[in-house]
């Protein structure tokens, strides 16, 4: 099955069990055994099987094809269906939980159901794909992956400076989606309207789902992850600075359009996330010698992590620190101007230094780990320069090339395939 594909499928058979039992706690329990059942649960749920199950599913990005287009388009389907999963989960659960019957019995049926459908989806996925040989990931007259130590592996981590910027982007993008759910606040004490939530959520949602459905087609189009980042990224910073200013100026029209404007300038680097990945741990293997693929994911995750829970502890931090009191129903002023922060600051700070790591300096020169002395690979971008959707491959002249094959049998394509997505 190669390296990730157990992983992803007997990972999820873990998330499924572990998610029908958060929401099956006996009831003949005392209060302290409900909450170490809750805790334990919840705790192998996310930092053992959901973990394993997404870095194996987010590393088939670089197991199953080389082609960099190939890999801008899974990533792209992949996070397409994570946001329409999301809008459909928010639009059904609340009427699902009621139509088997509310309370908890309501909840742990839902679980079930959602439980058996991610199963099979998952399962699915696992079939639906085939990893590459390892000769043809890493080259017919390349080194084996070599065992490498917690020391090693970290130095060779920090050393890649692209990978500490995606590193980076991955916390940042987490803190932004902290801030925007935070959006319950603003609708409820500025817009007075608690369910203009849902409103706001189709309005990101659904174009950041048409940008992931074009963002293959526009790097394919245009020839460089890198630069279409950078002109989305502009695109979202803008569309975040207008959230602002219609804030301001109390218009819902505006504010609604704008967020769609903002998200759909941010879909294309969610649609090129793991492909981003996958020439980062590219980028390692050429100036090493070493394939650290596995490794490239897990840590990134790292960045989802961290970013997500410091996202909602600064959440919590900043309220509490406002004077913010859920038992009034007309909160201080120094609570309102919290949530304008929070809500409207914070994500355009965030798209702000998002869109500065991007415009770092992207090129690199060194030498091919597989050649003899004076022997230069070629410079490298942050998002592999793409001409025609080749990915940034080594043929055996020892050239790195971005856009397809140079000198002798460079590069190699894999076939183009994907799953069901996980969000």
């Amino acid at each position: 099955m190669g390296k990730a594909r157990p992983w992803m499928l007997w990972g999820f058979v873990g998330c499924a069990v572990l998610l029908i039992a958060i929401f099956a706690i006996p009831t003949s329990l005392g209060d302290t055994a409900k909450y170490a059942w809750f805790f334990i649960a919840y705790t192998l749920l996310n930092a053992v099987f959901f973990t394993a199950n997404n870095i194996a599913y987010s590393s088939l990005t670089a197991l199953i094809t080389r082609n960099g287009a190939e890999r801008v388009q899974m990533g792209s389907i992949r996070f397409m269906f994570a946001f329409g999963t999301n809008l459909l989960i928010q639009s059904a659960t609340v009427g699902g939980v009621a139509m088997f019957g509310g309370g908890a019995s309501g909840w742990r049926t839902m679980a079930i159901l959602y439980a058996l459908l991610g199963l099979a989806v998952n399962t699915l996925s696992v079939f639906s794909v085939k990893e590459l040989p390892p000769e043809e990931l890493v080259g017919e007259e390349e080194p084996e992956e070599d065992k490498l130590s917690v020391a090693e592996s970290a130095k060779m981590l920090v050393s890649n400076k692209y990978y500490l910027i995606i590193l980076i982007v991955f916390l940042l993008t987490q803190i932004f989606t902290a801030m925007l759910n935070m959006g319950i606040y603003f609708m409820k004490y500025v817009l007075g309207d608690e369910d203009l939530l849902k409103t706001f959520a189709w309005s990101i949602n659904i174009p950041l789902m048409i940008g992931l459905l074009i963002t293959p087609v526009v790097v394919s189009r245009f020839g460089s992850m890198y630069r279409i980042n950078i002109v989305g990224y502009v695109i979202a910073t803008l569309g975040r600075l207008g959230v602002l200013v219609a804030a301001y100026m109390n218009s819902l029209p505006l504010m609604l359009i704008l967020s769609g404007v903002a998200a759909l300038g941010m879909s294309s680097l969610q649609g090129t996330l793991n492909a981003l990945i996958a020439e980062a741990s590219e980028h390692t293997w050429l100036r090493t010698g070493k394939r650290i693929d596995g490794l490239m994911f897990s840590r990134t995750s790292l960045g989802v992590k961290v970013g997500g829970g410091l996202g909602t502890a600064l959440s919590g931090w900043l309220l509490a620190a406002s004077g913010y009191d859920g038992d009034l129903k007309v909160q201080p002023e120094s609570a309102i101007q919290m949530i304008y922060i929070m809500y409207v600051w914070l994500p355009l700070a965030a798209n702000g230094i998002i869109l500065f790591l991007l415009m770092r300096p992207r090129r690199r020169e060194g030498q091919h780990p597989t050649q003899g002395r004076g022997r230069r690979w070629a410079e490298v971008e942050v998002g592999a320069a793409m001409s025609g959707g080749g990915s940034v491959a080594t043929g055996r002249t020892g050239d790195a090339v971005g856009g397809g094959a140079a000198g002798g049998d460079a590069g190699s394509s894999g076939a183009a395939q994907s799953g069901g997505s996980t969000s």
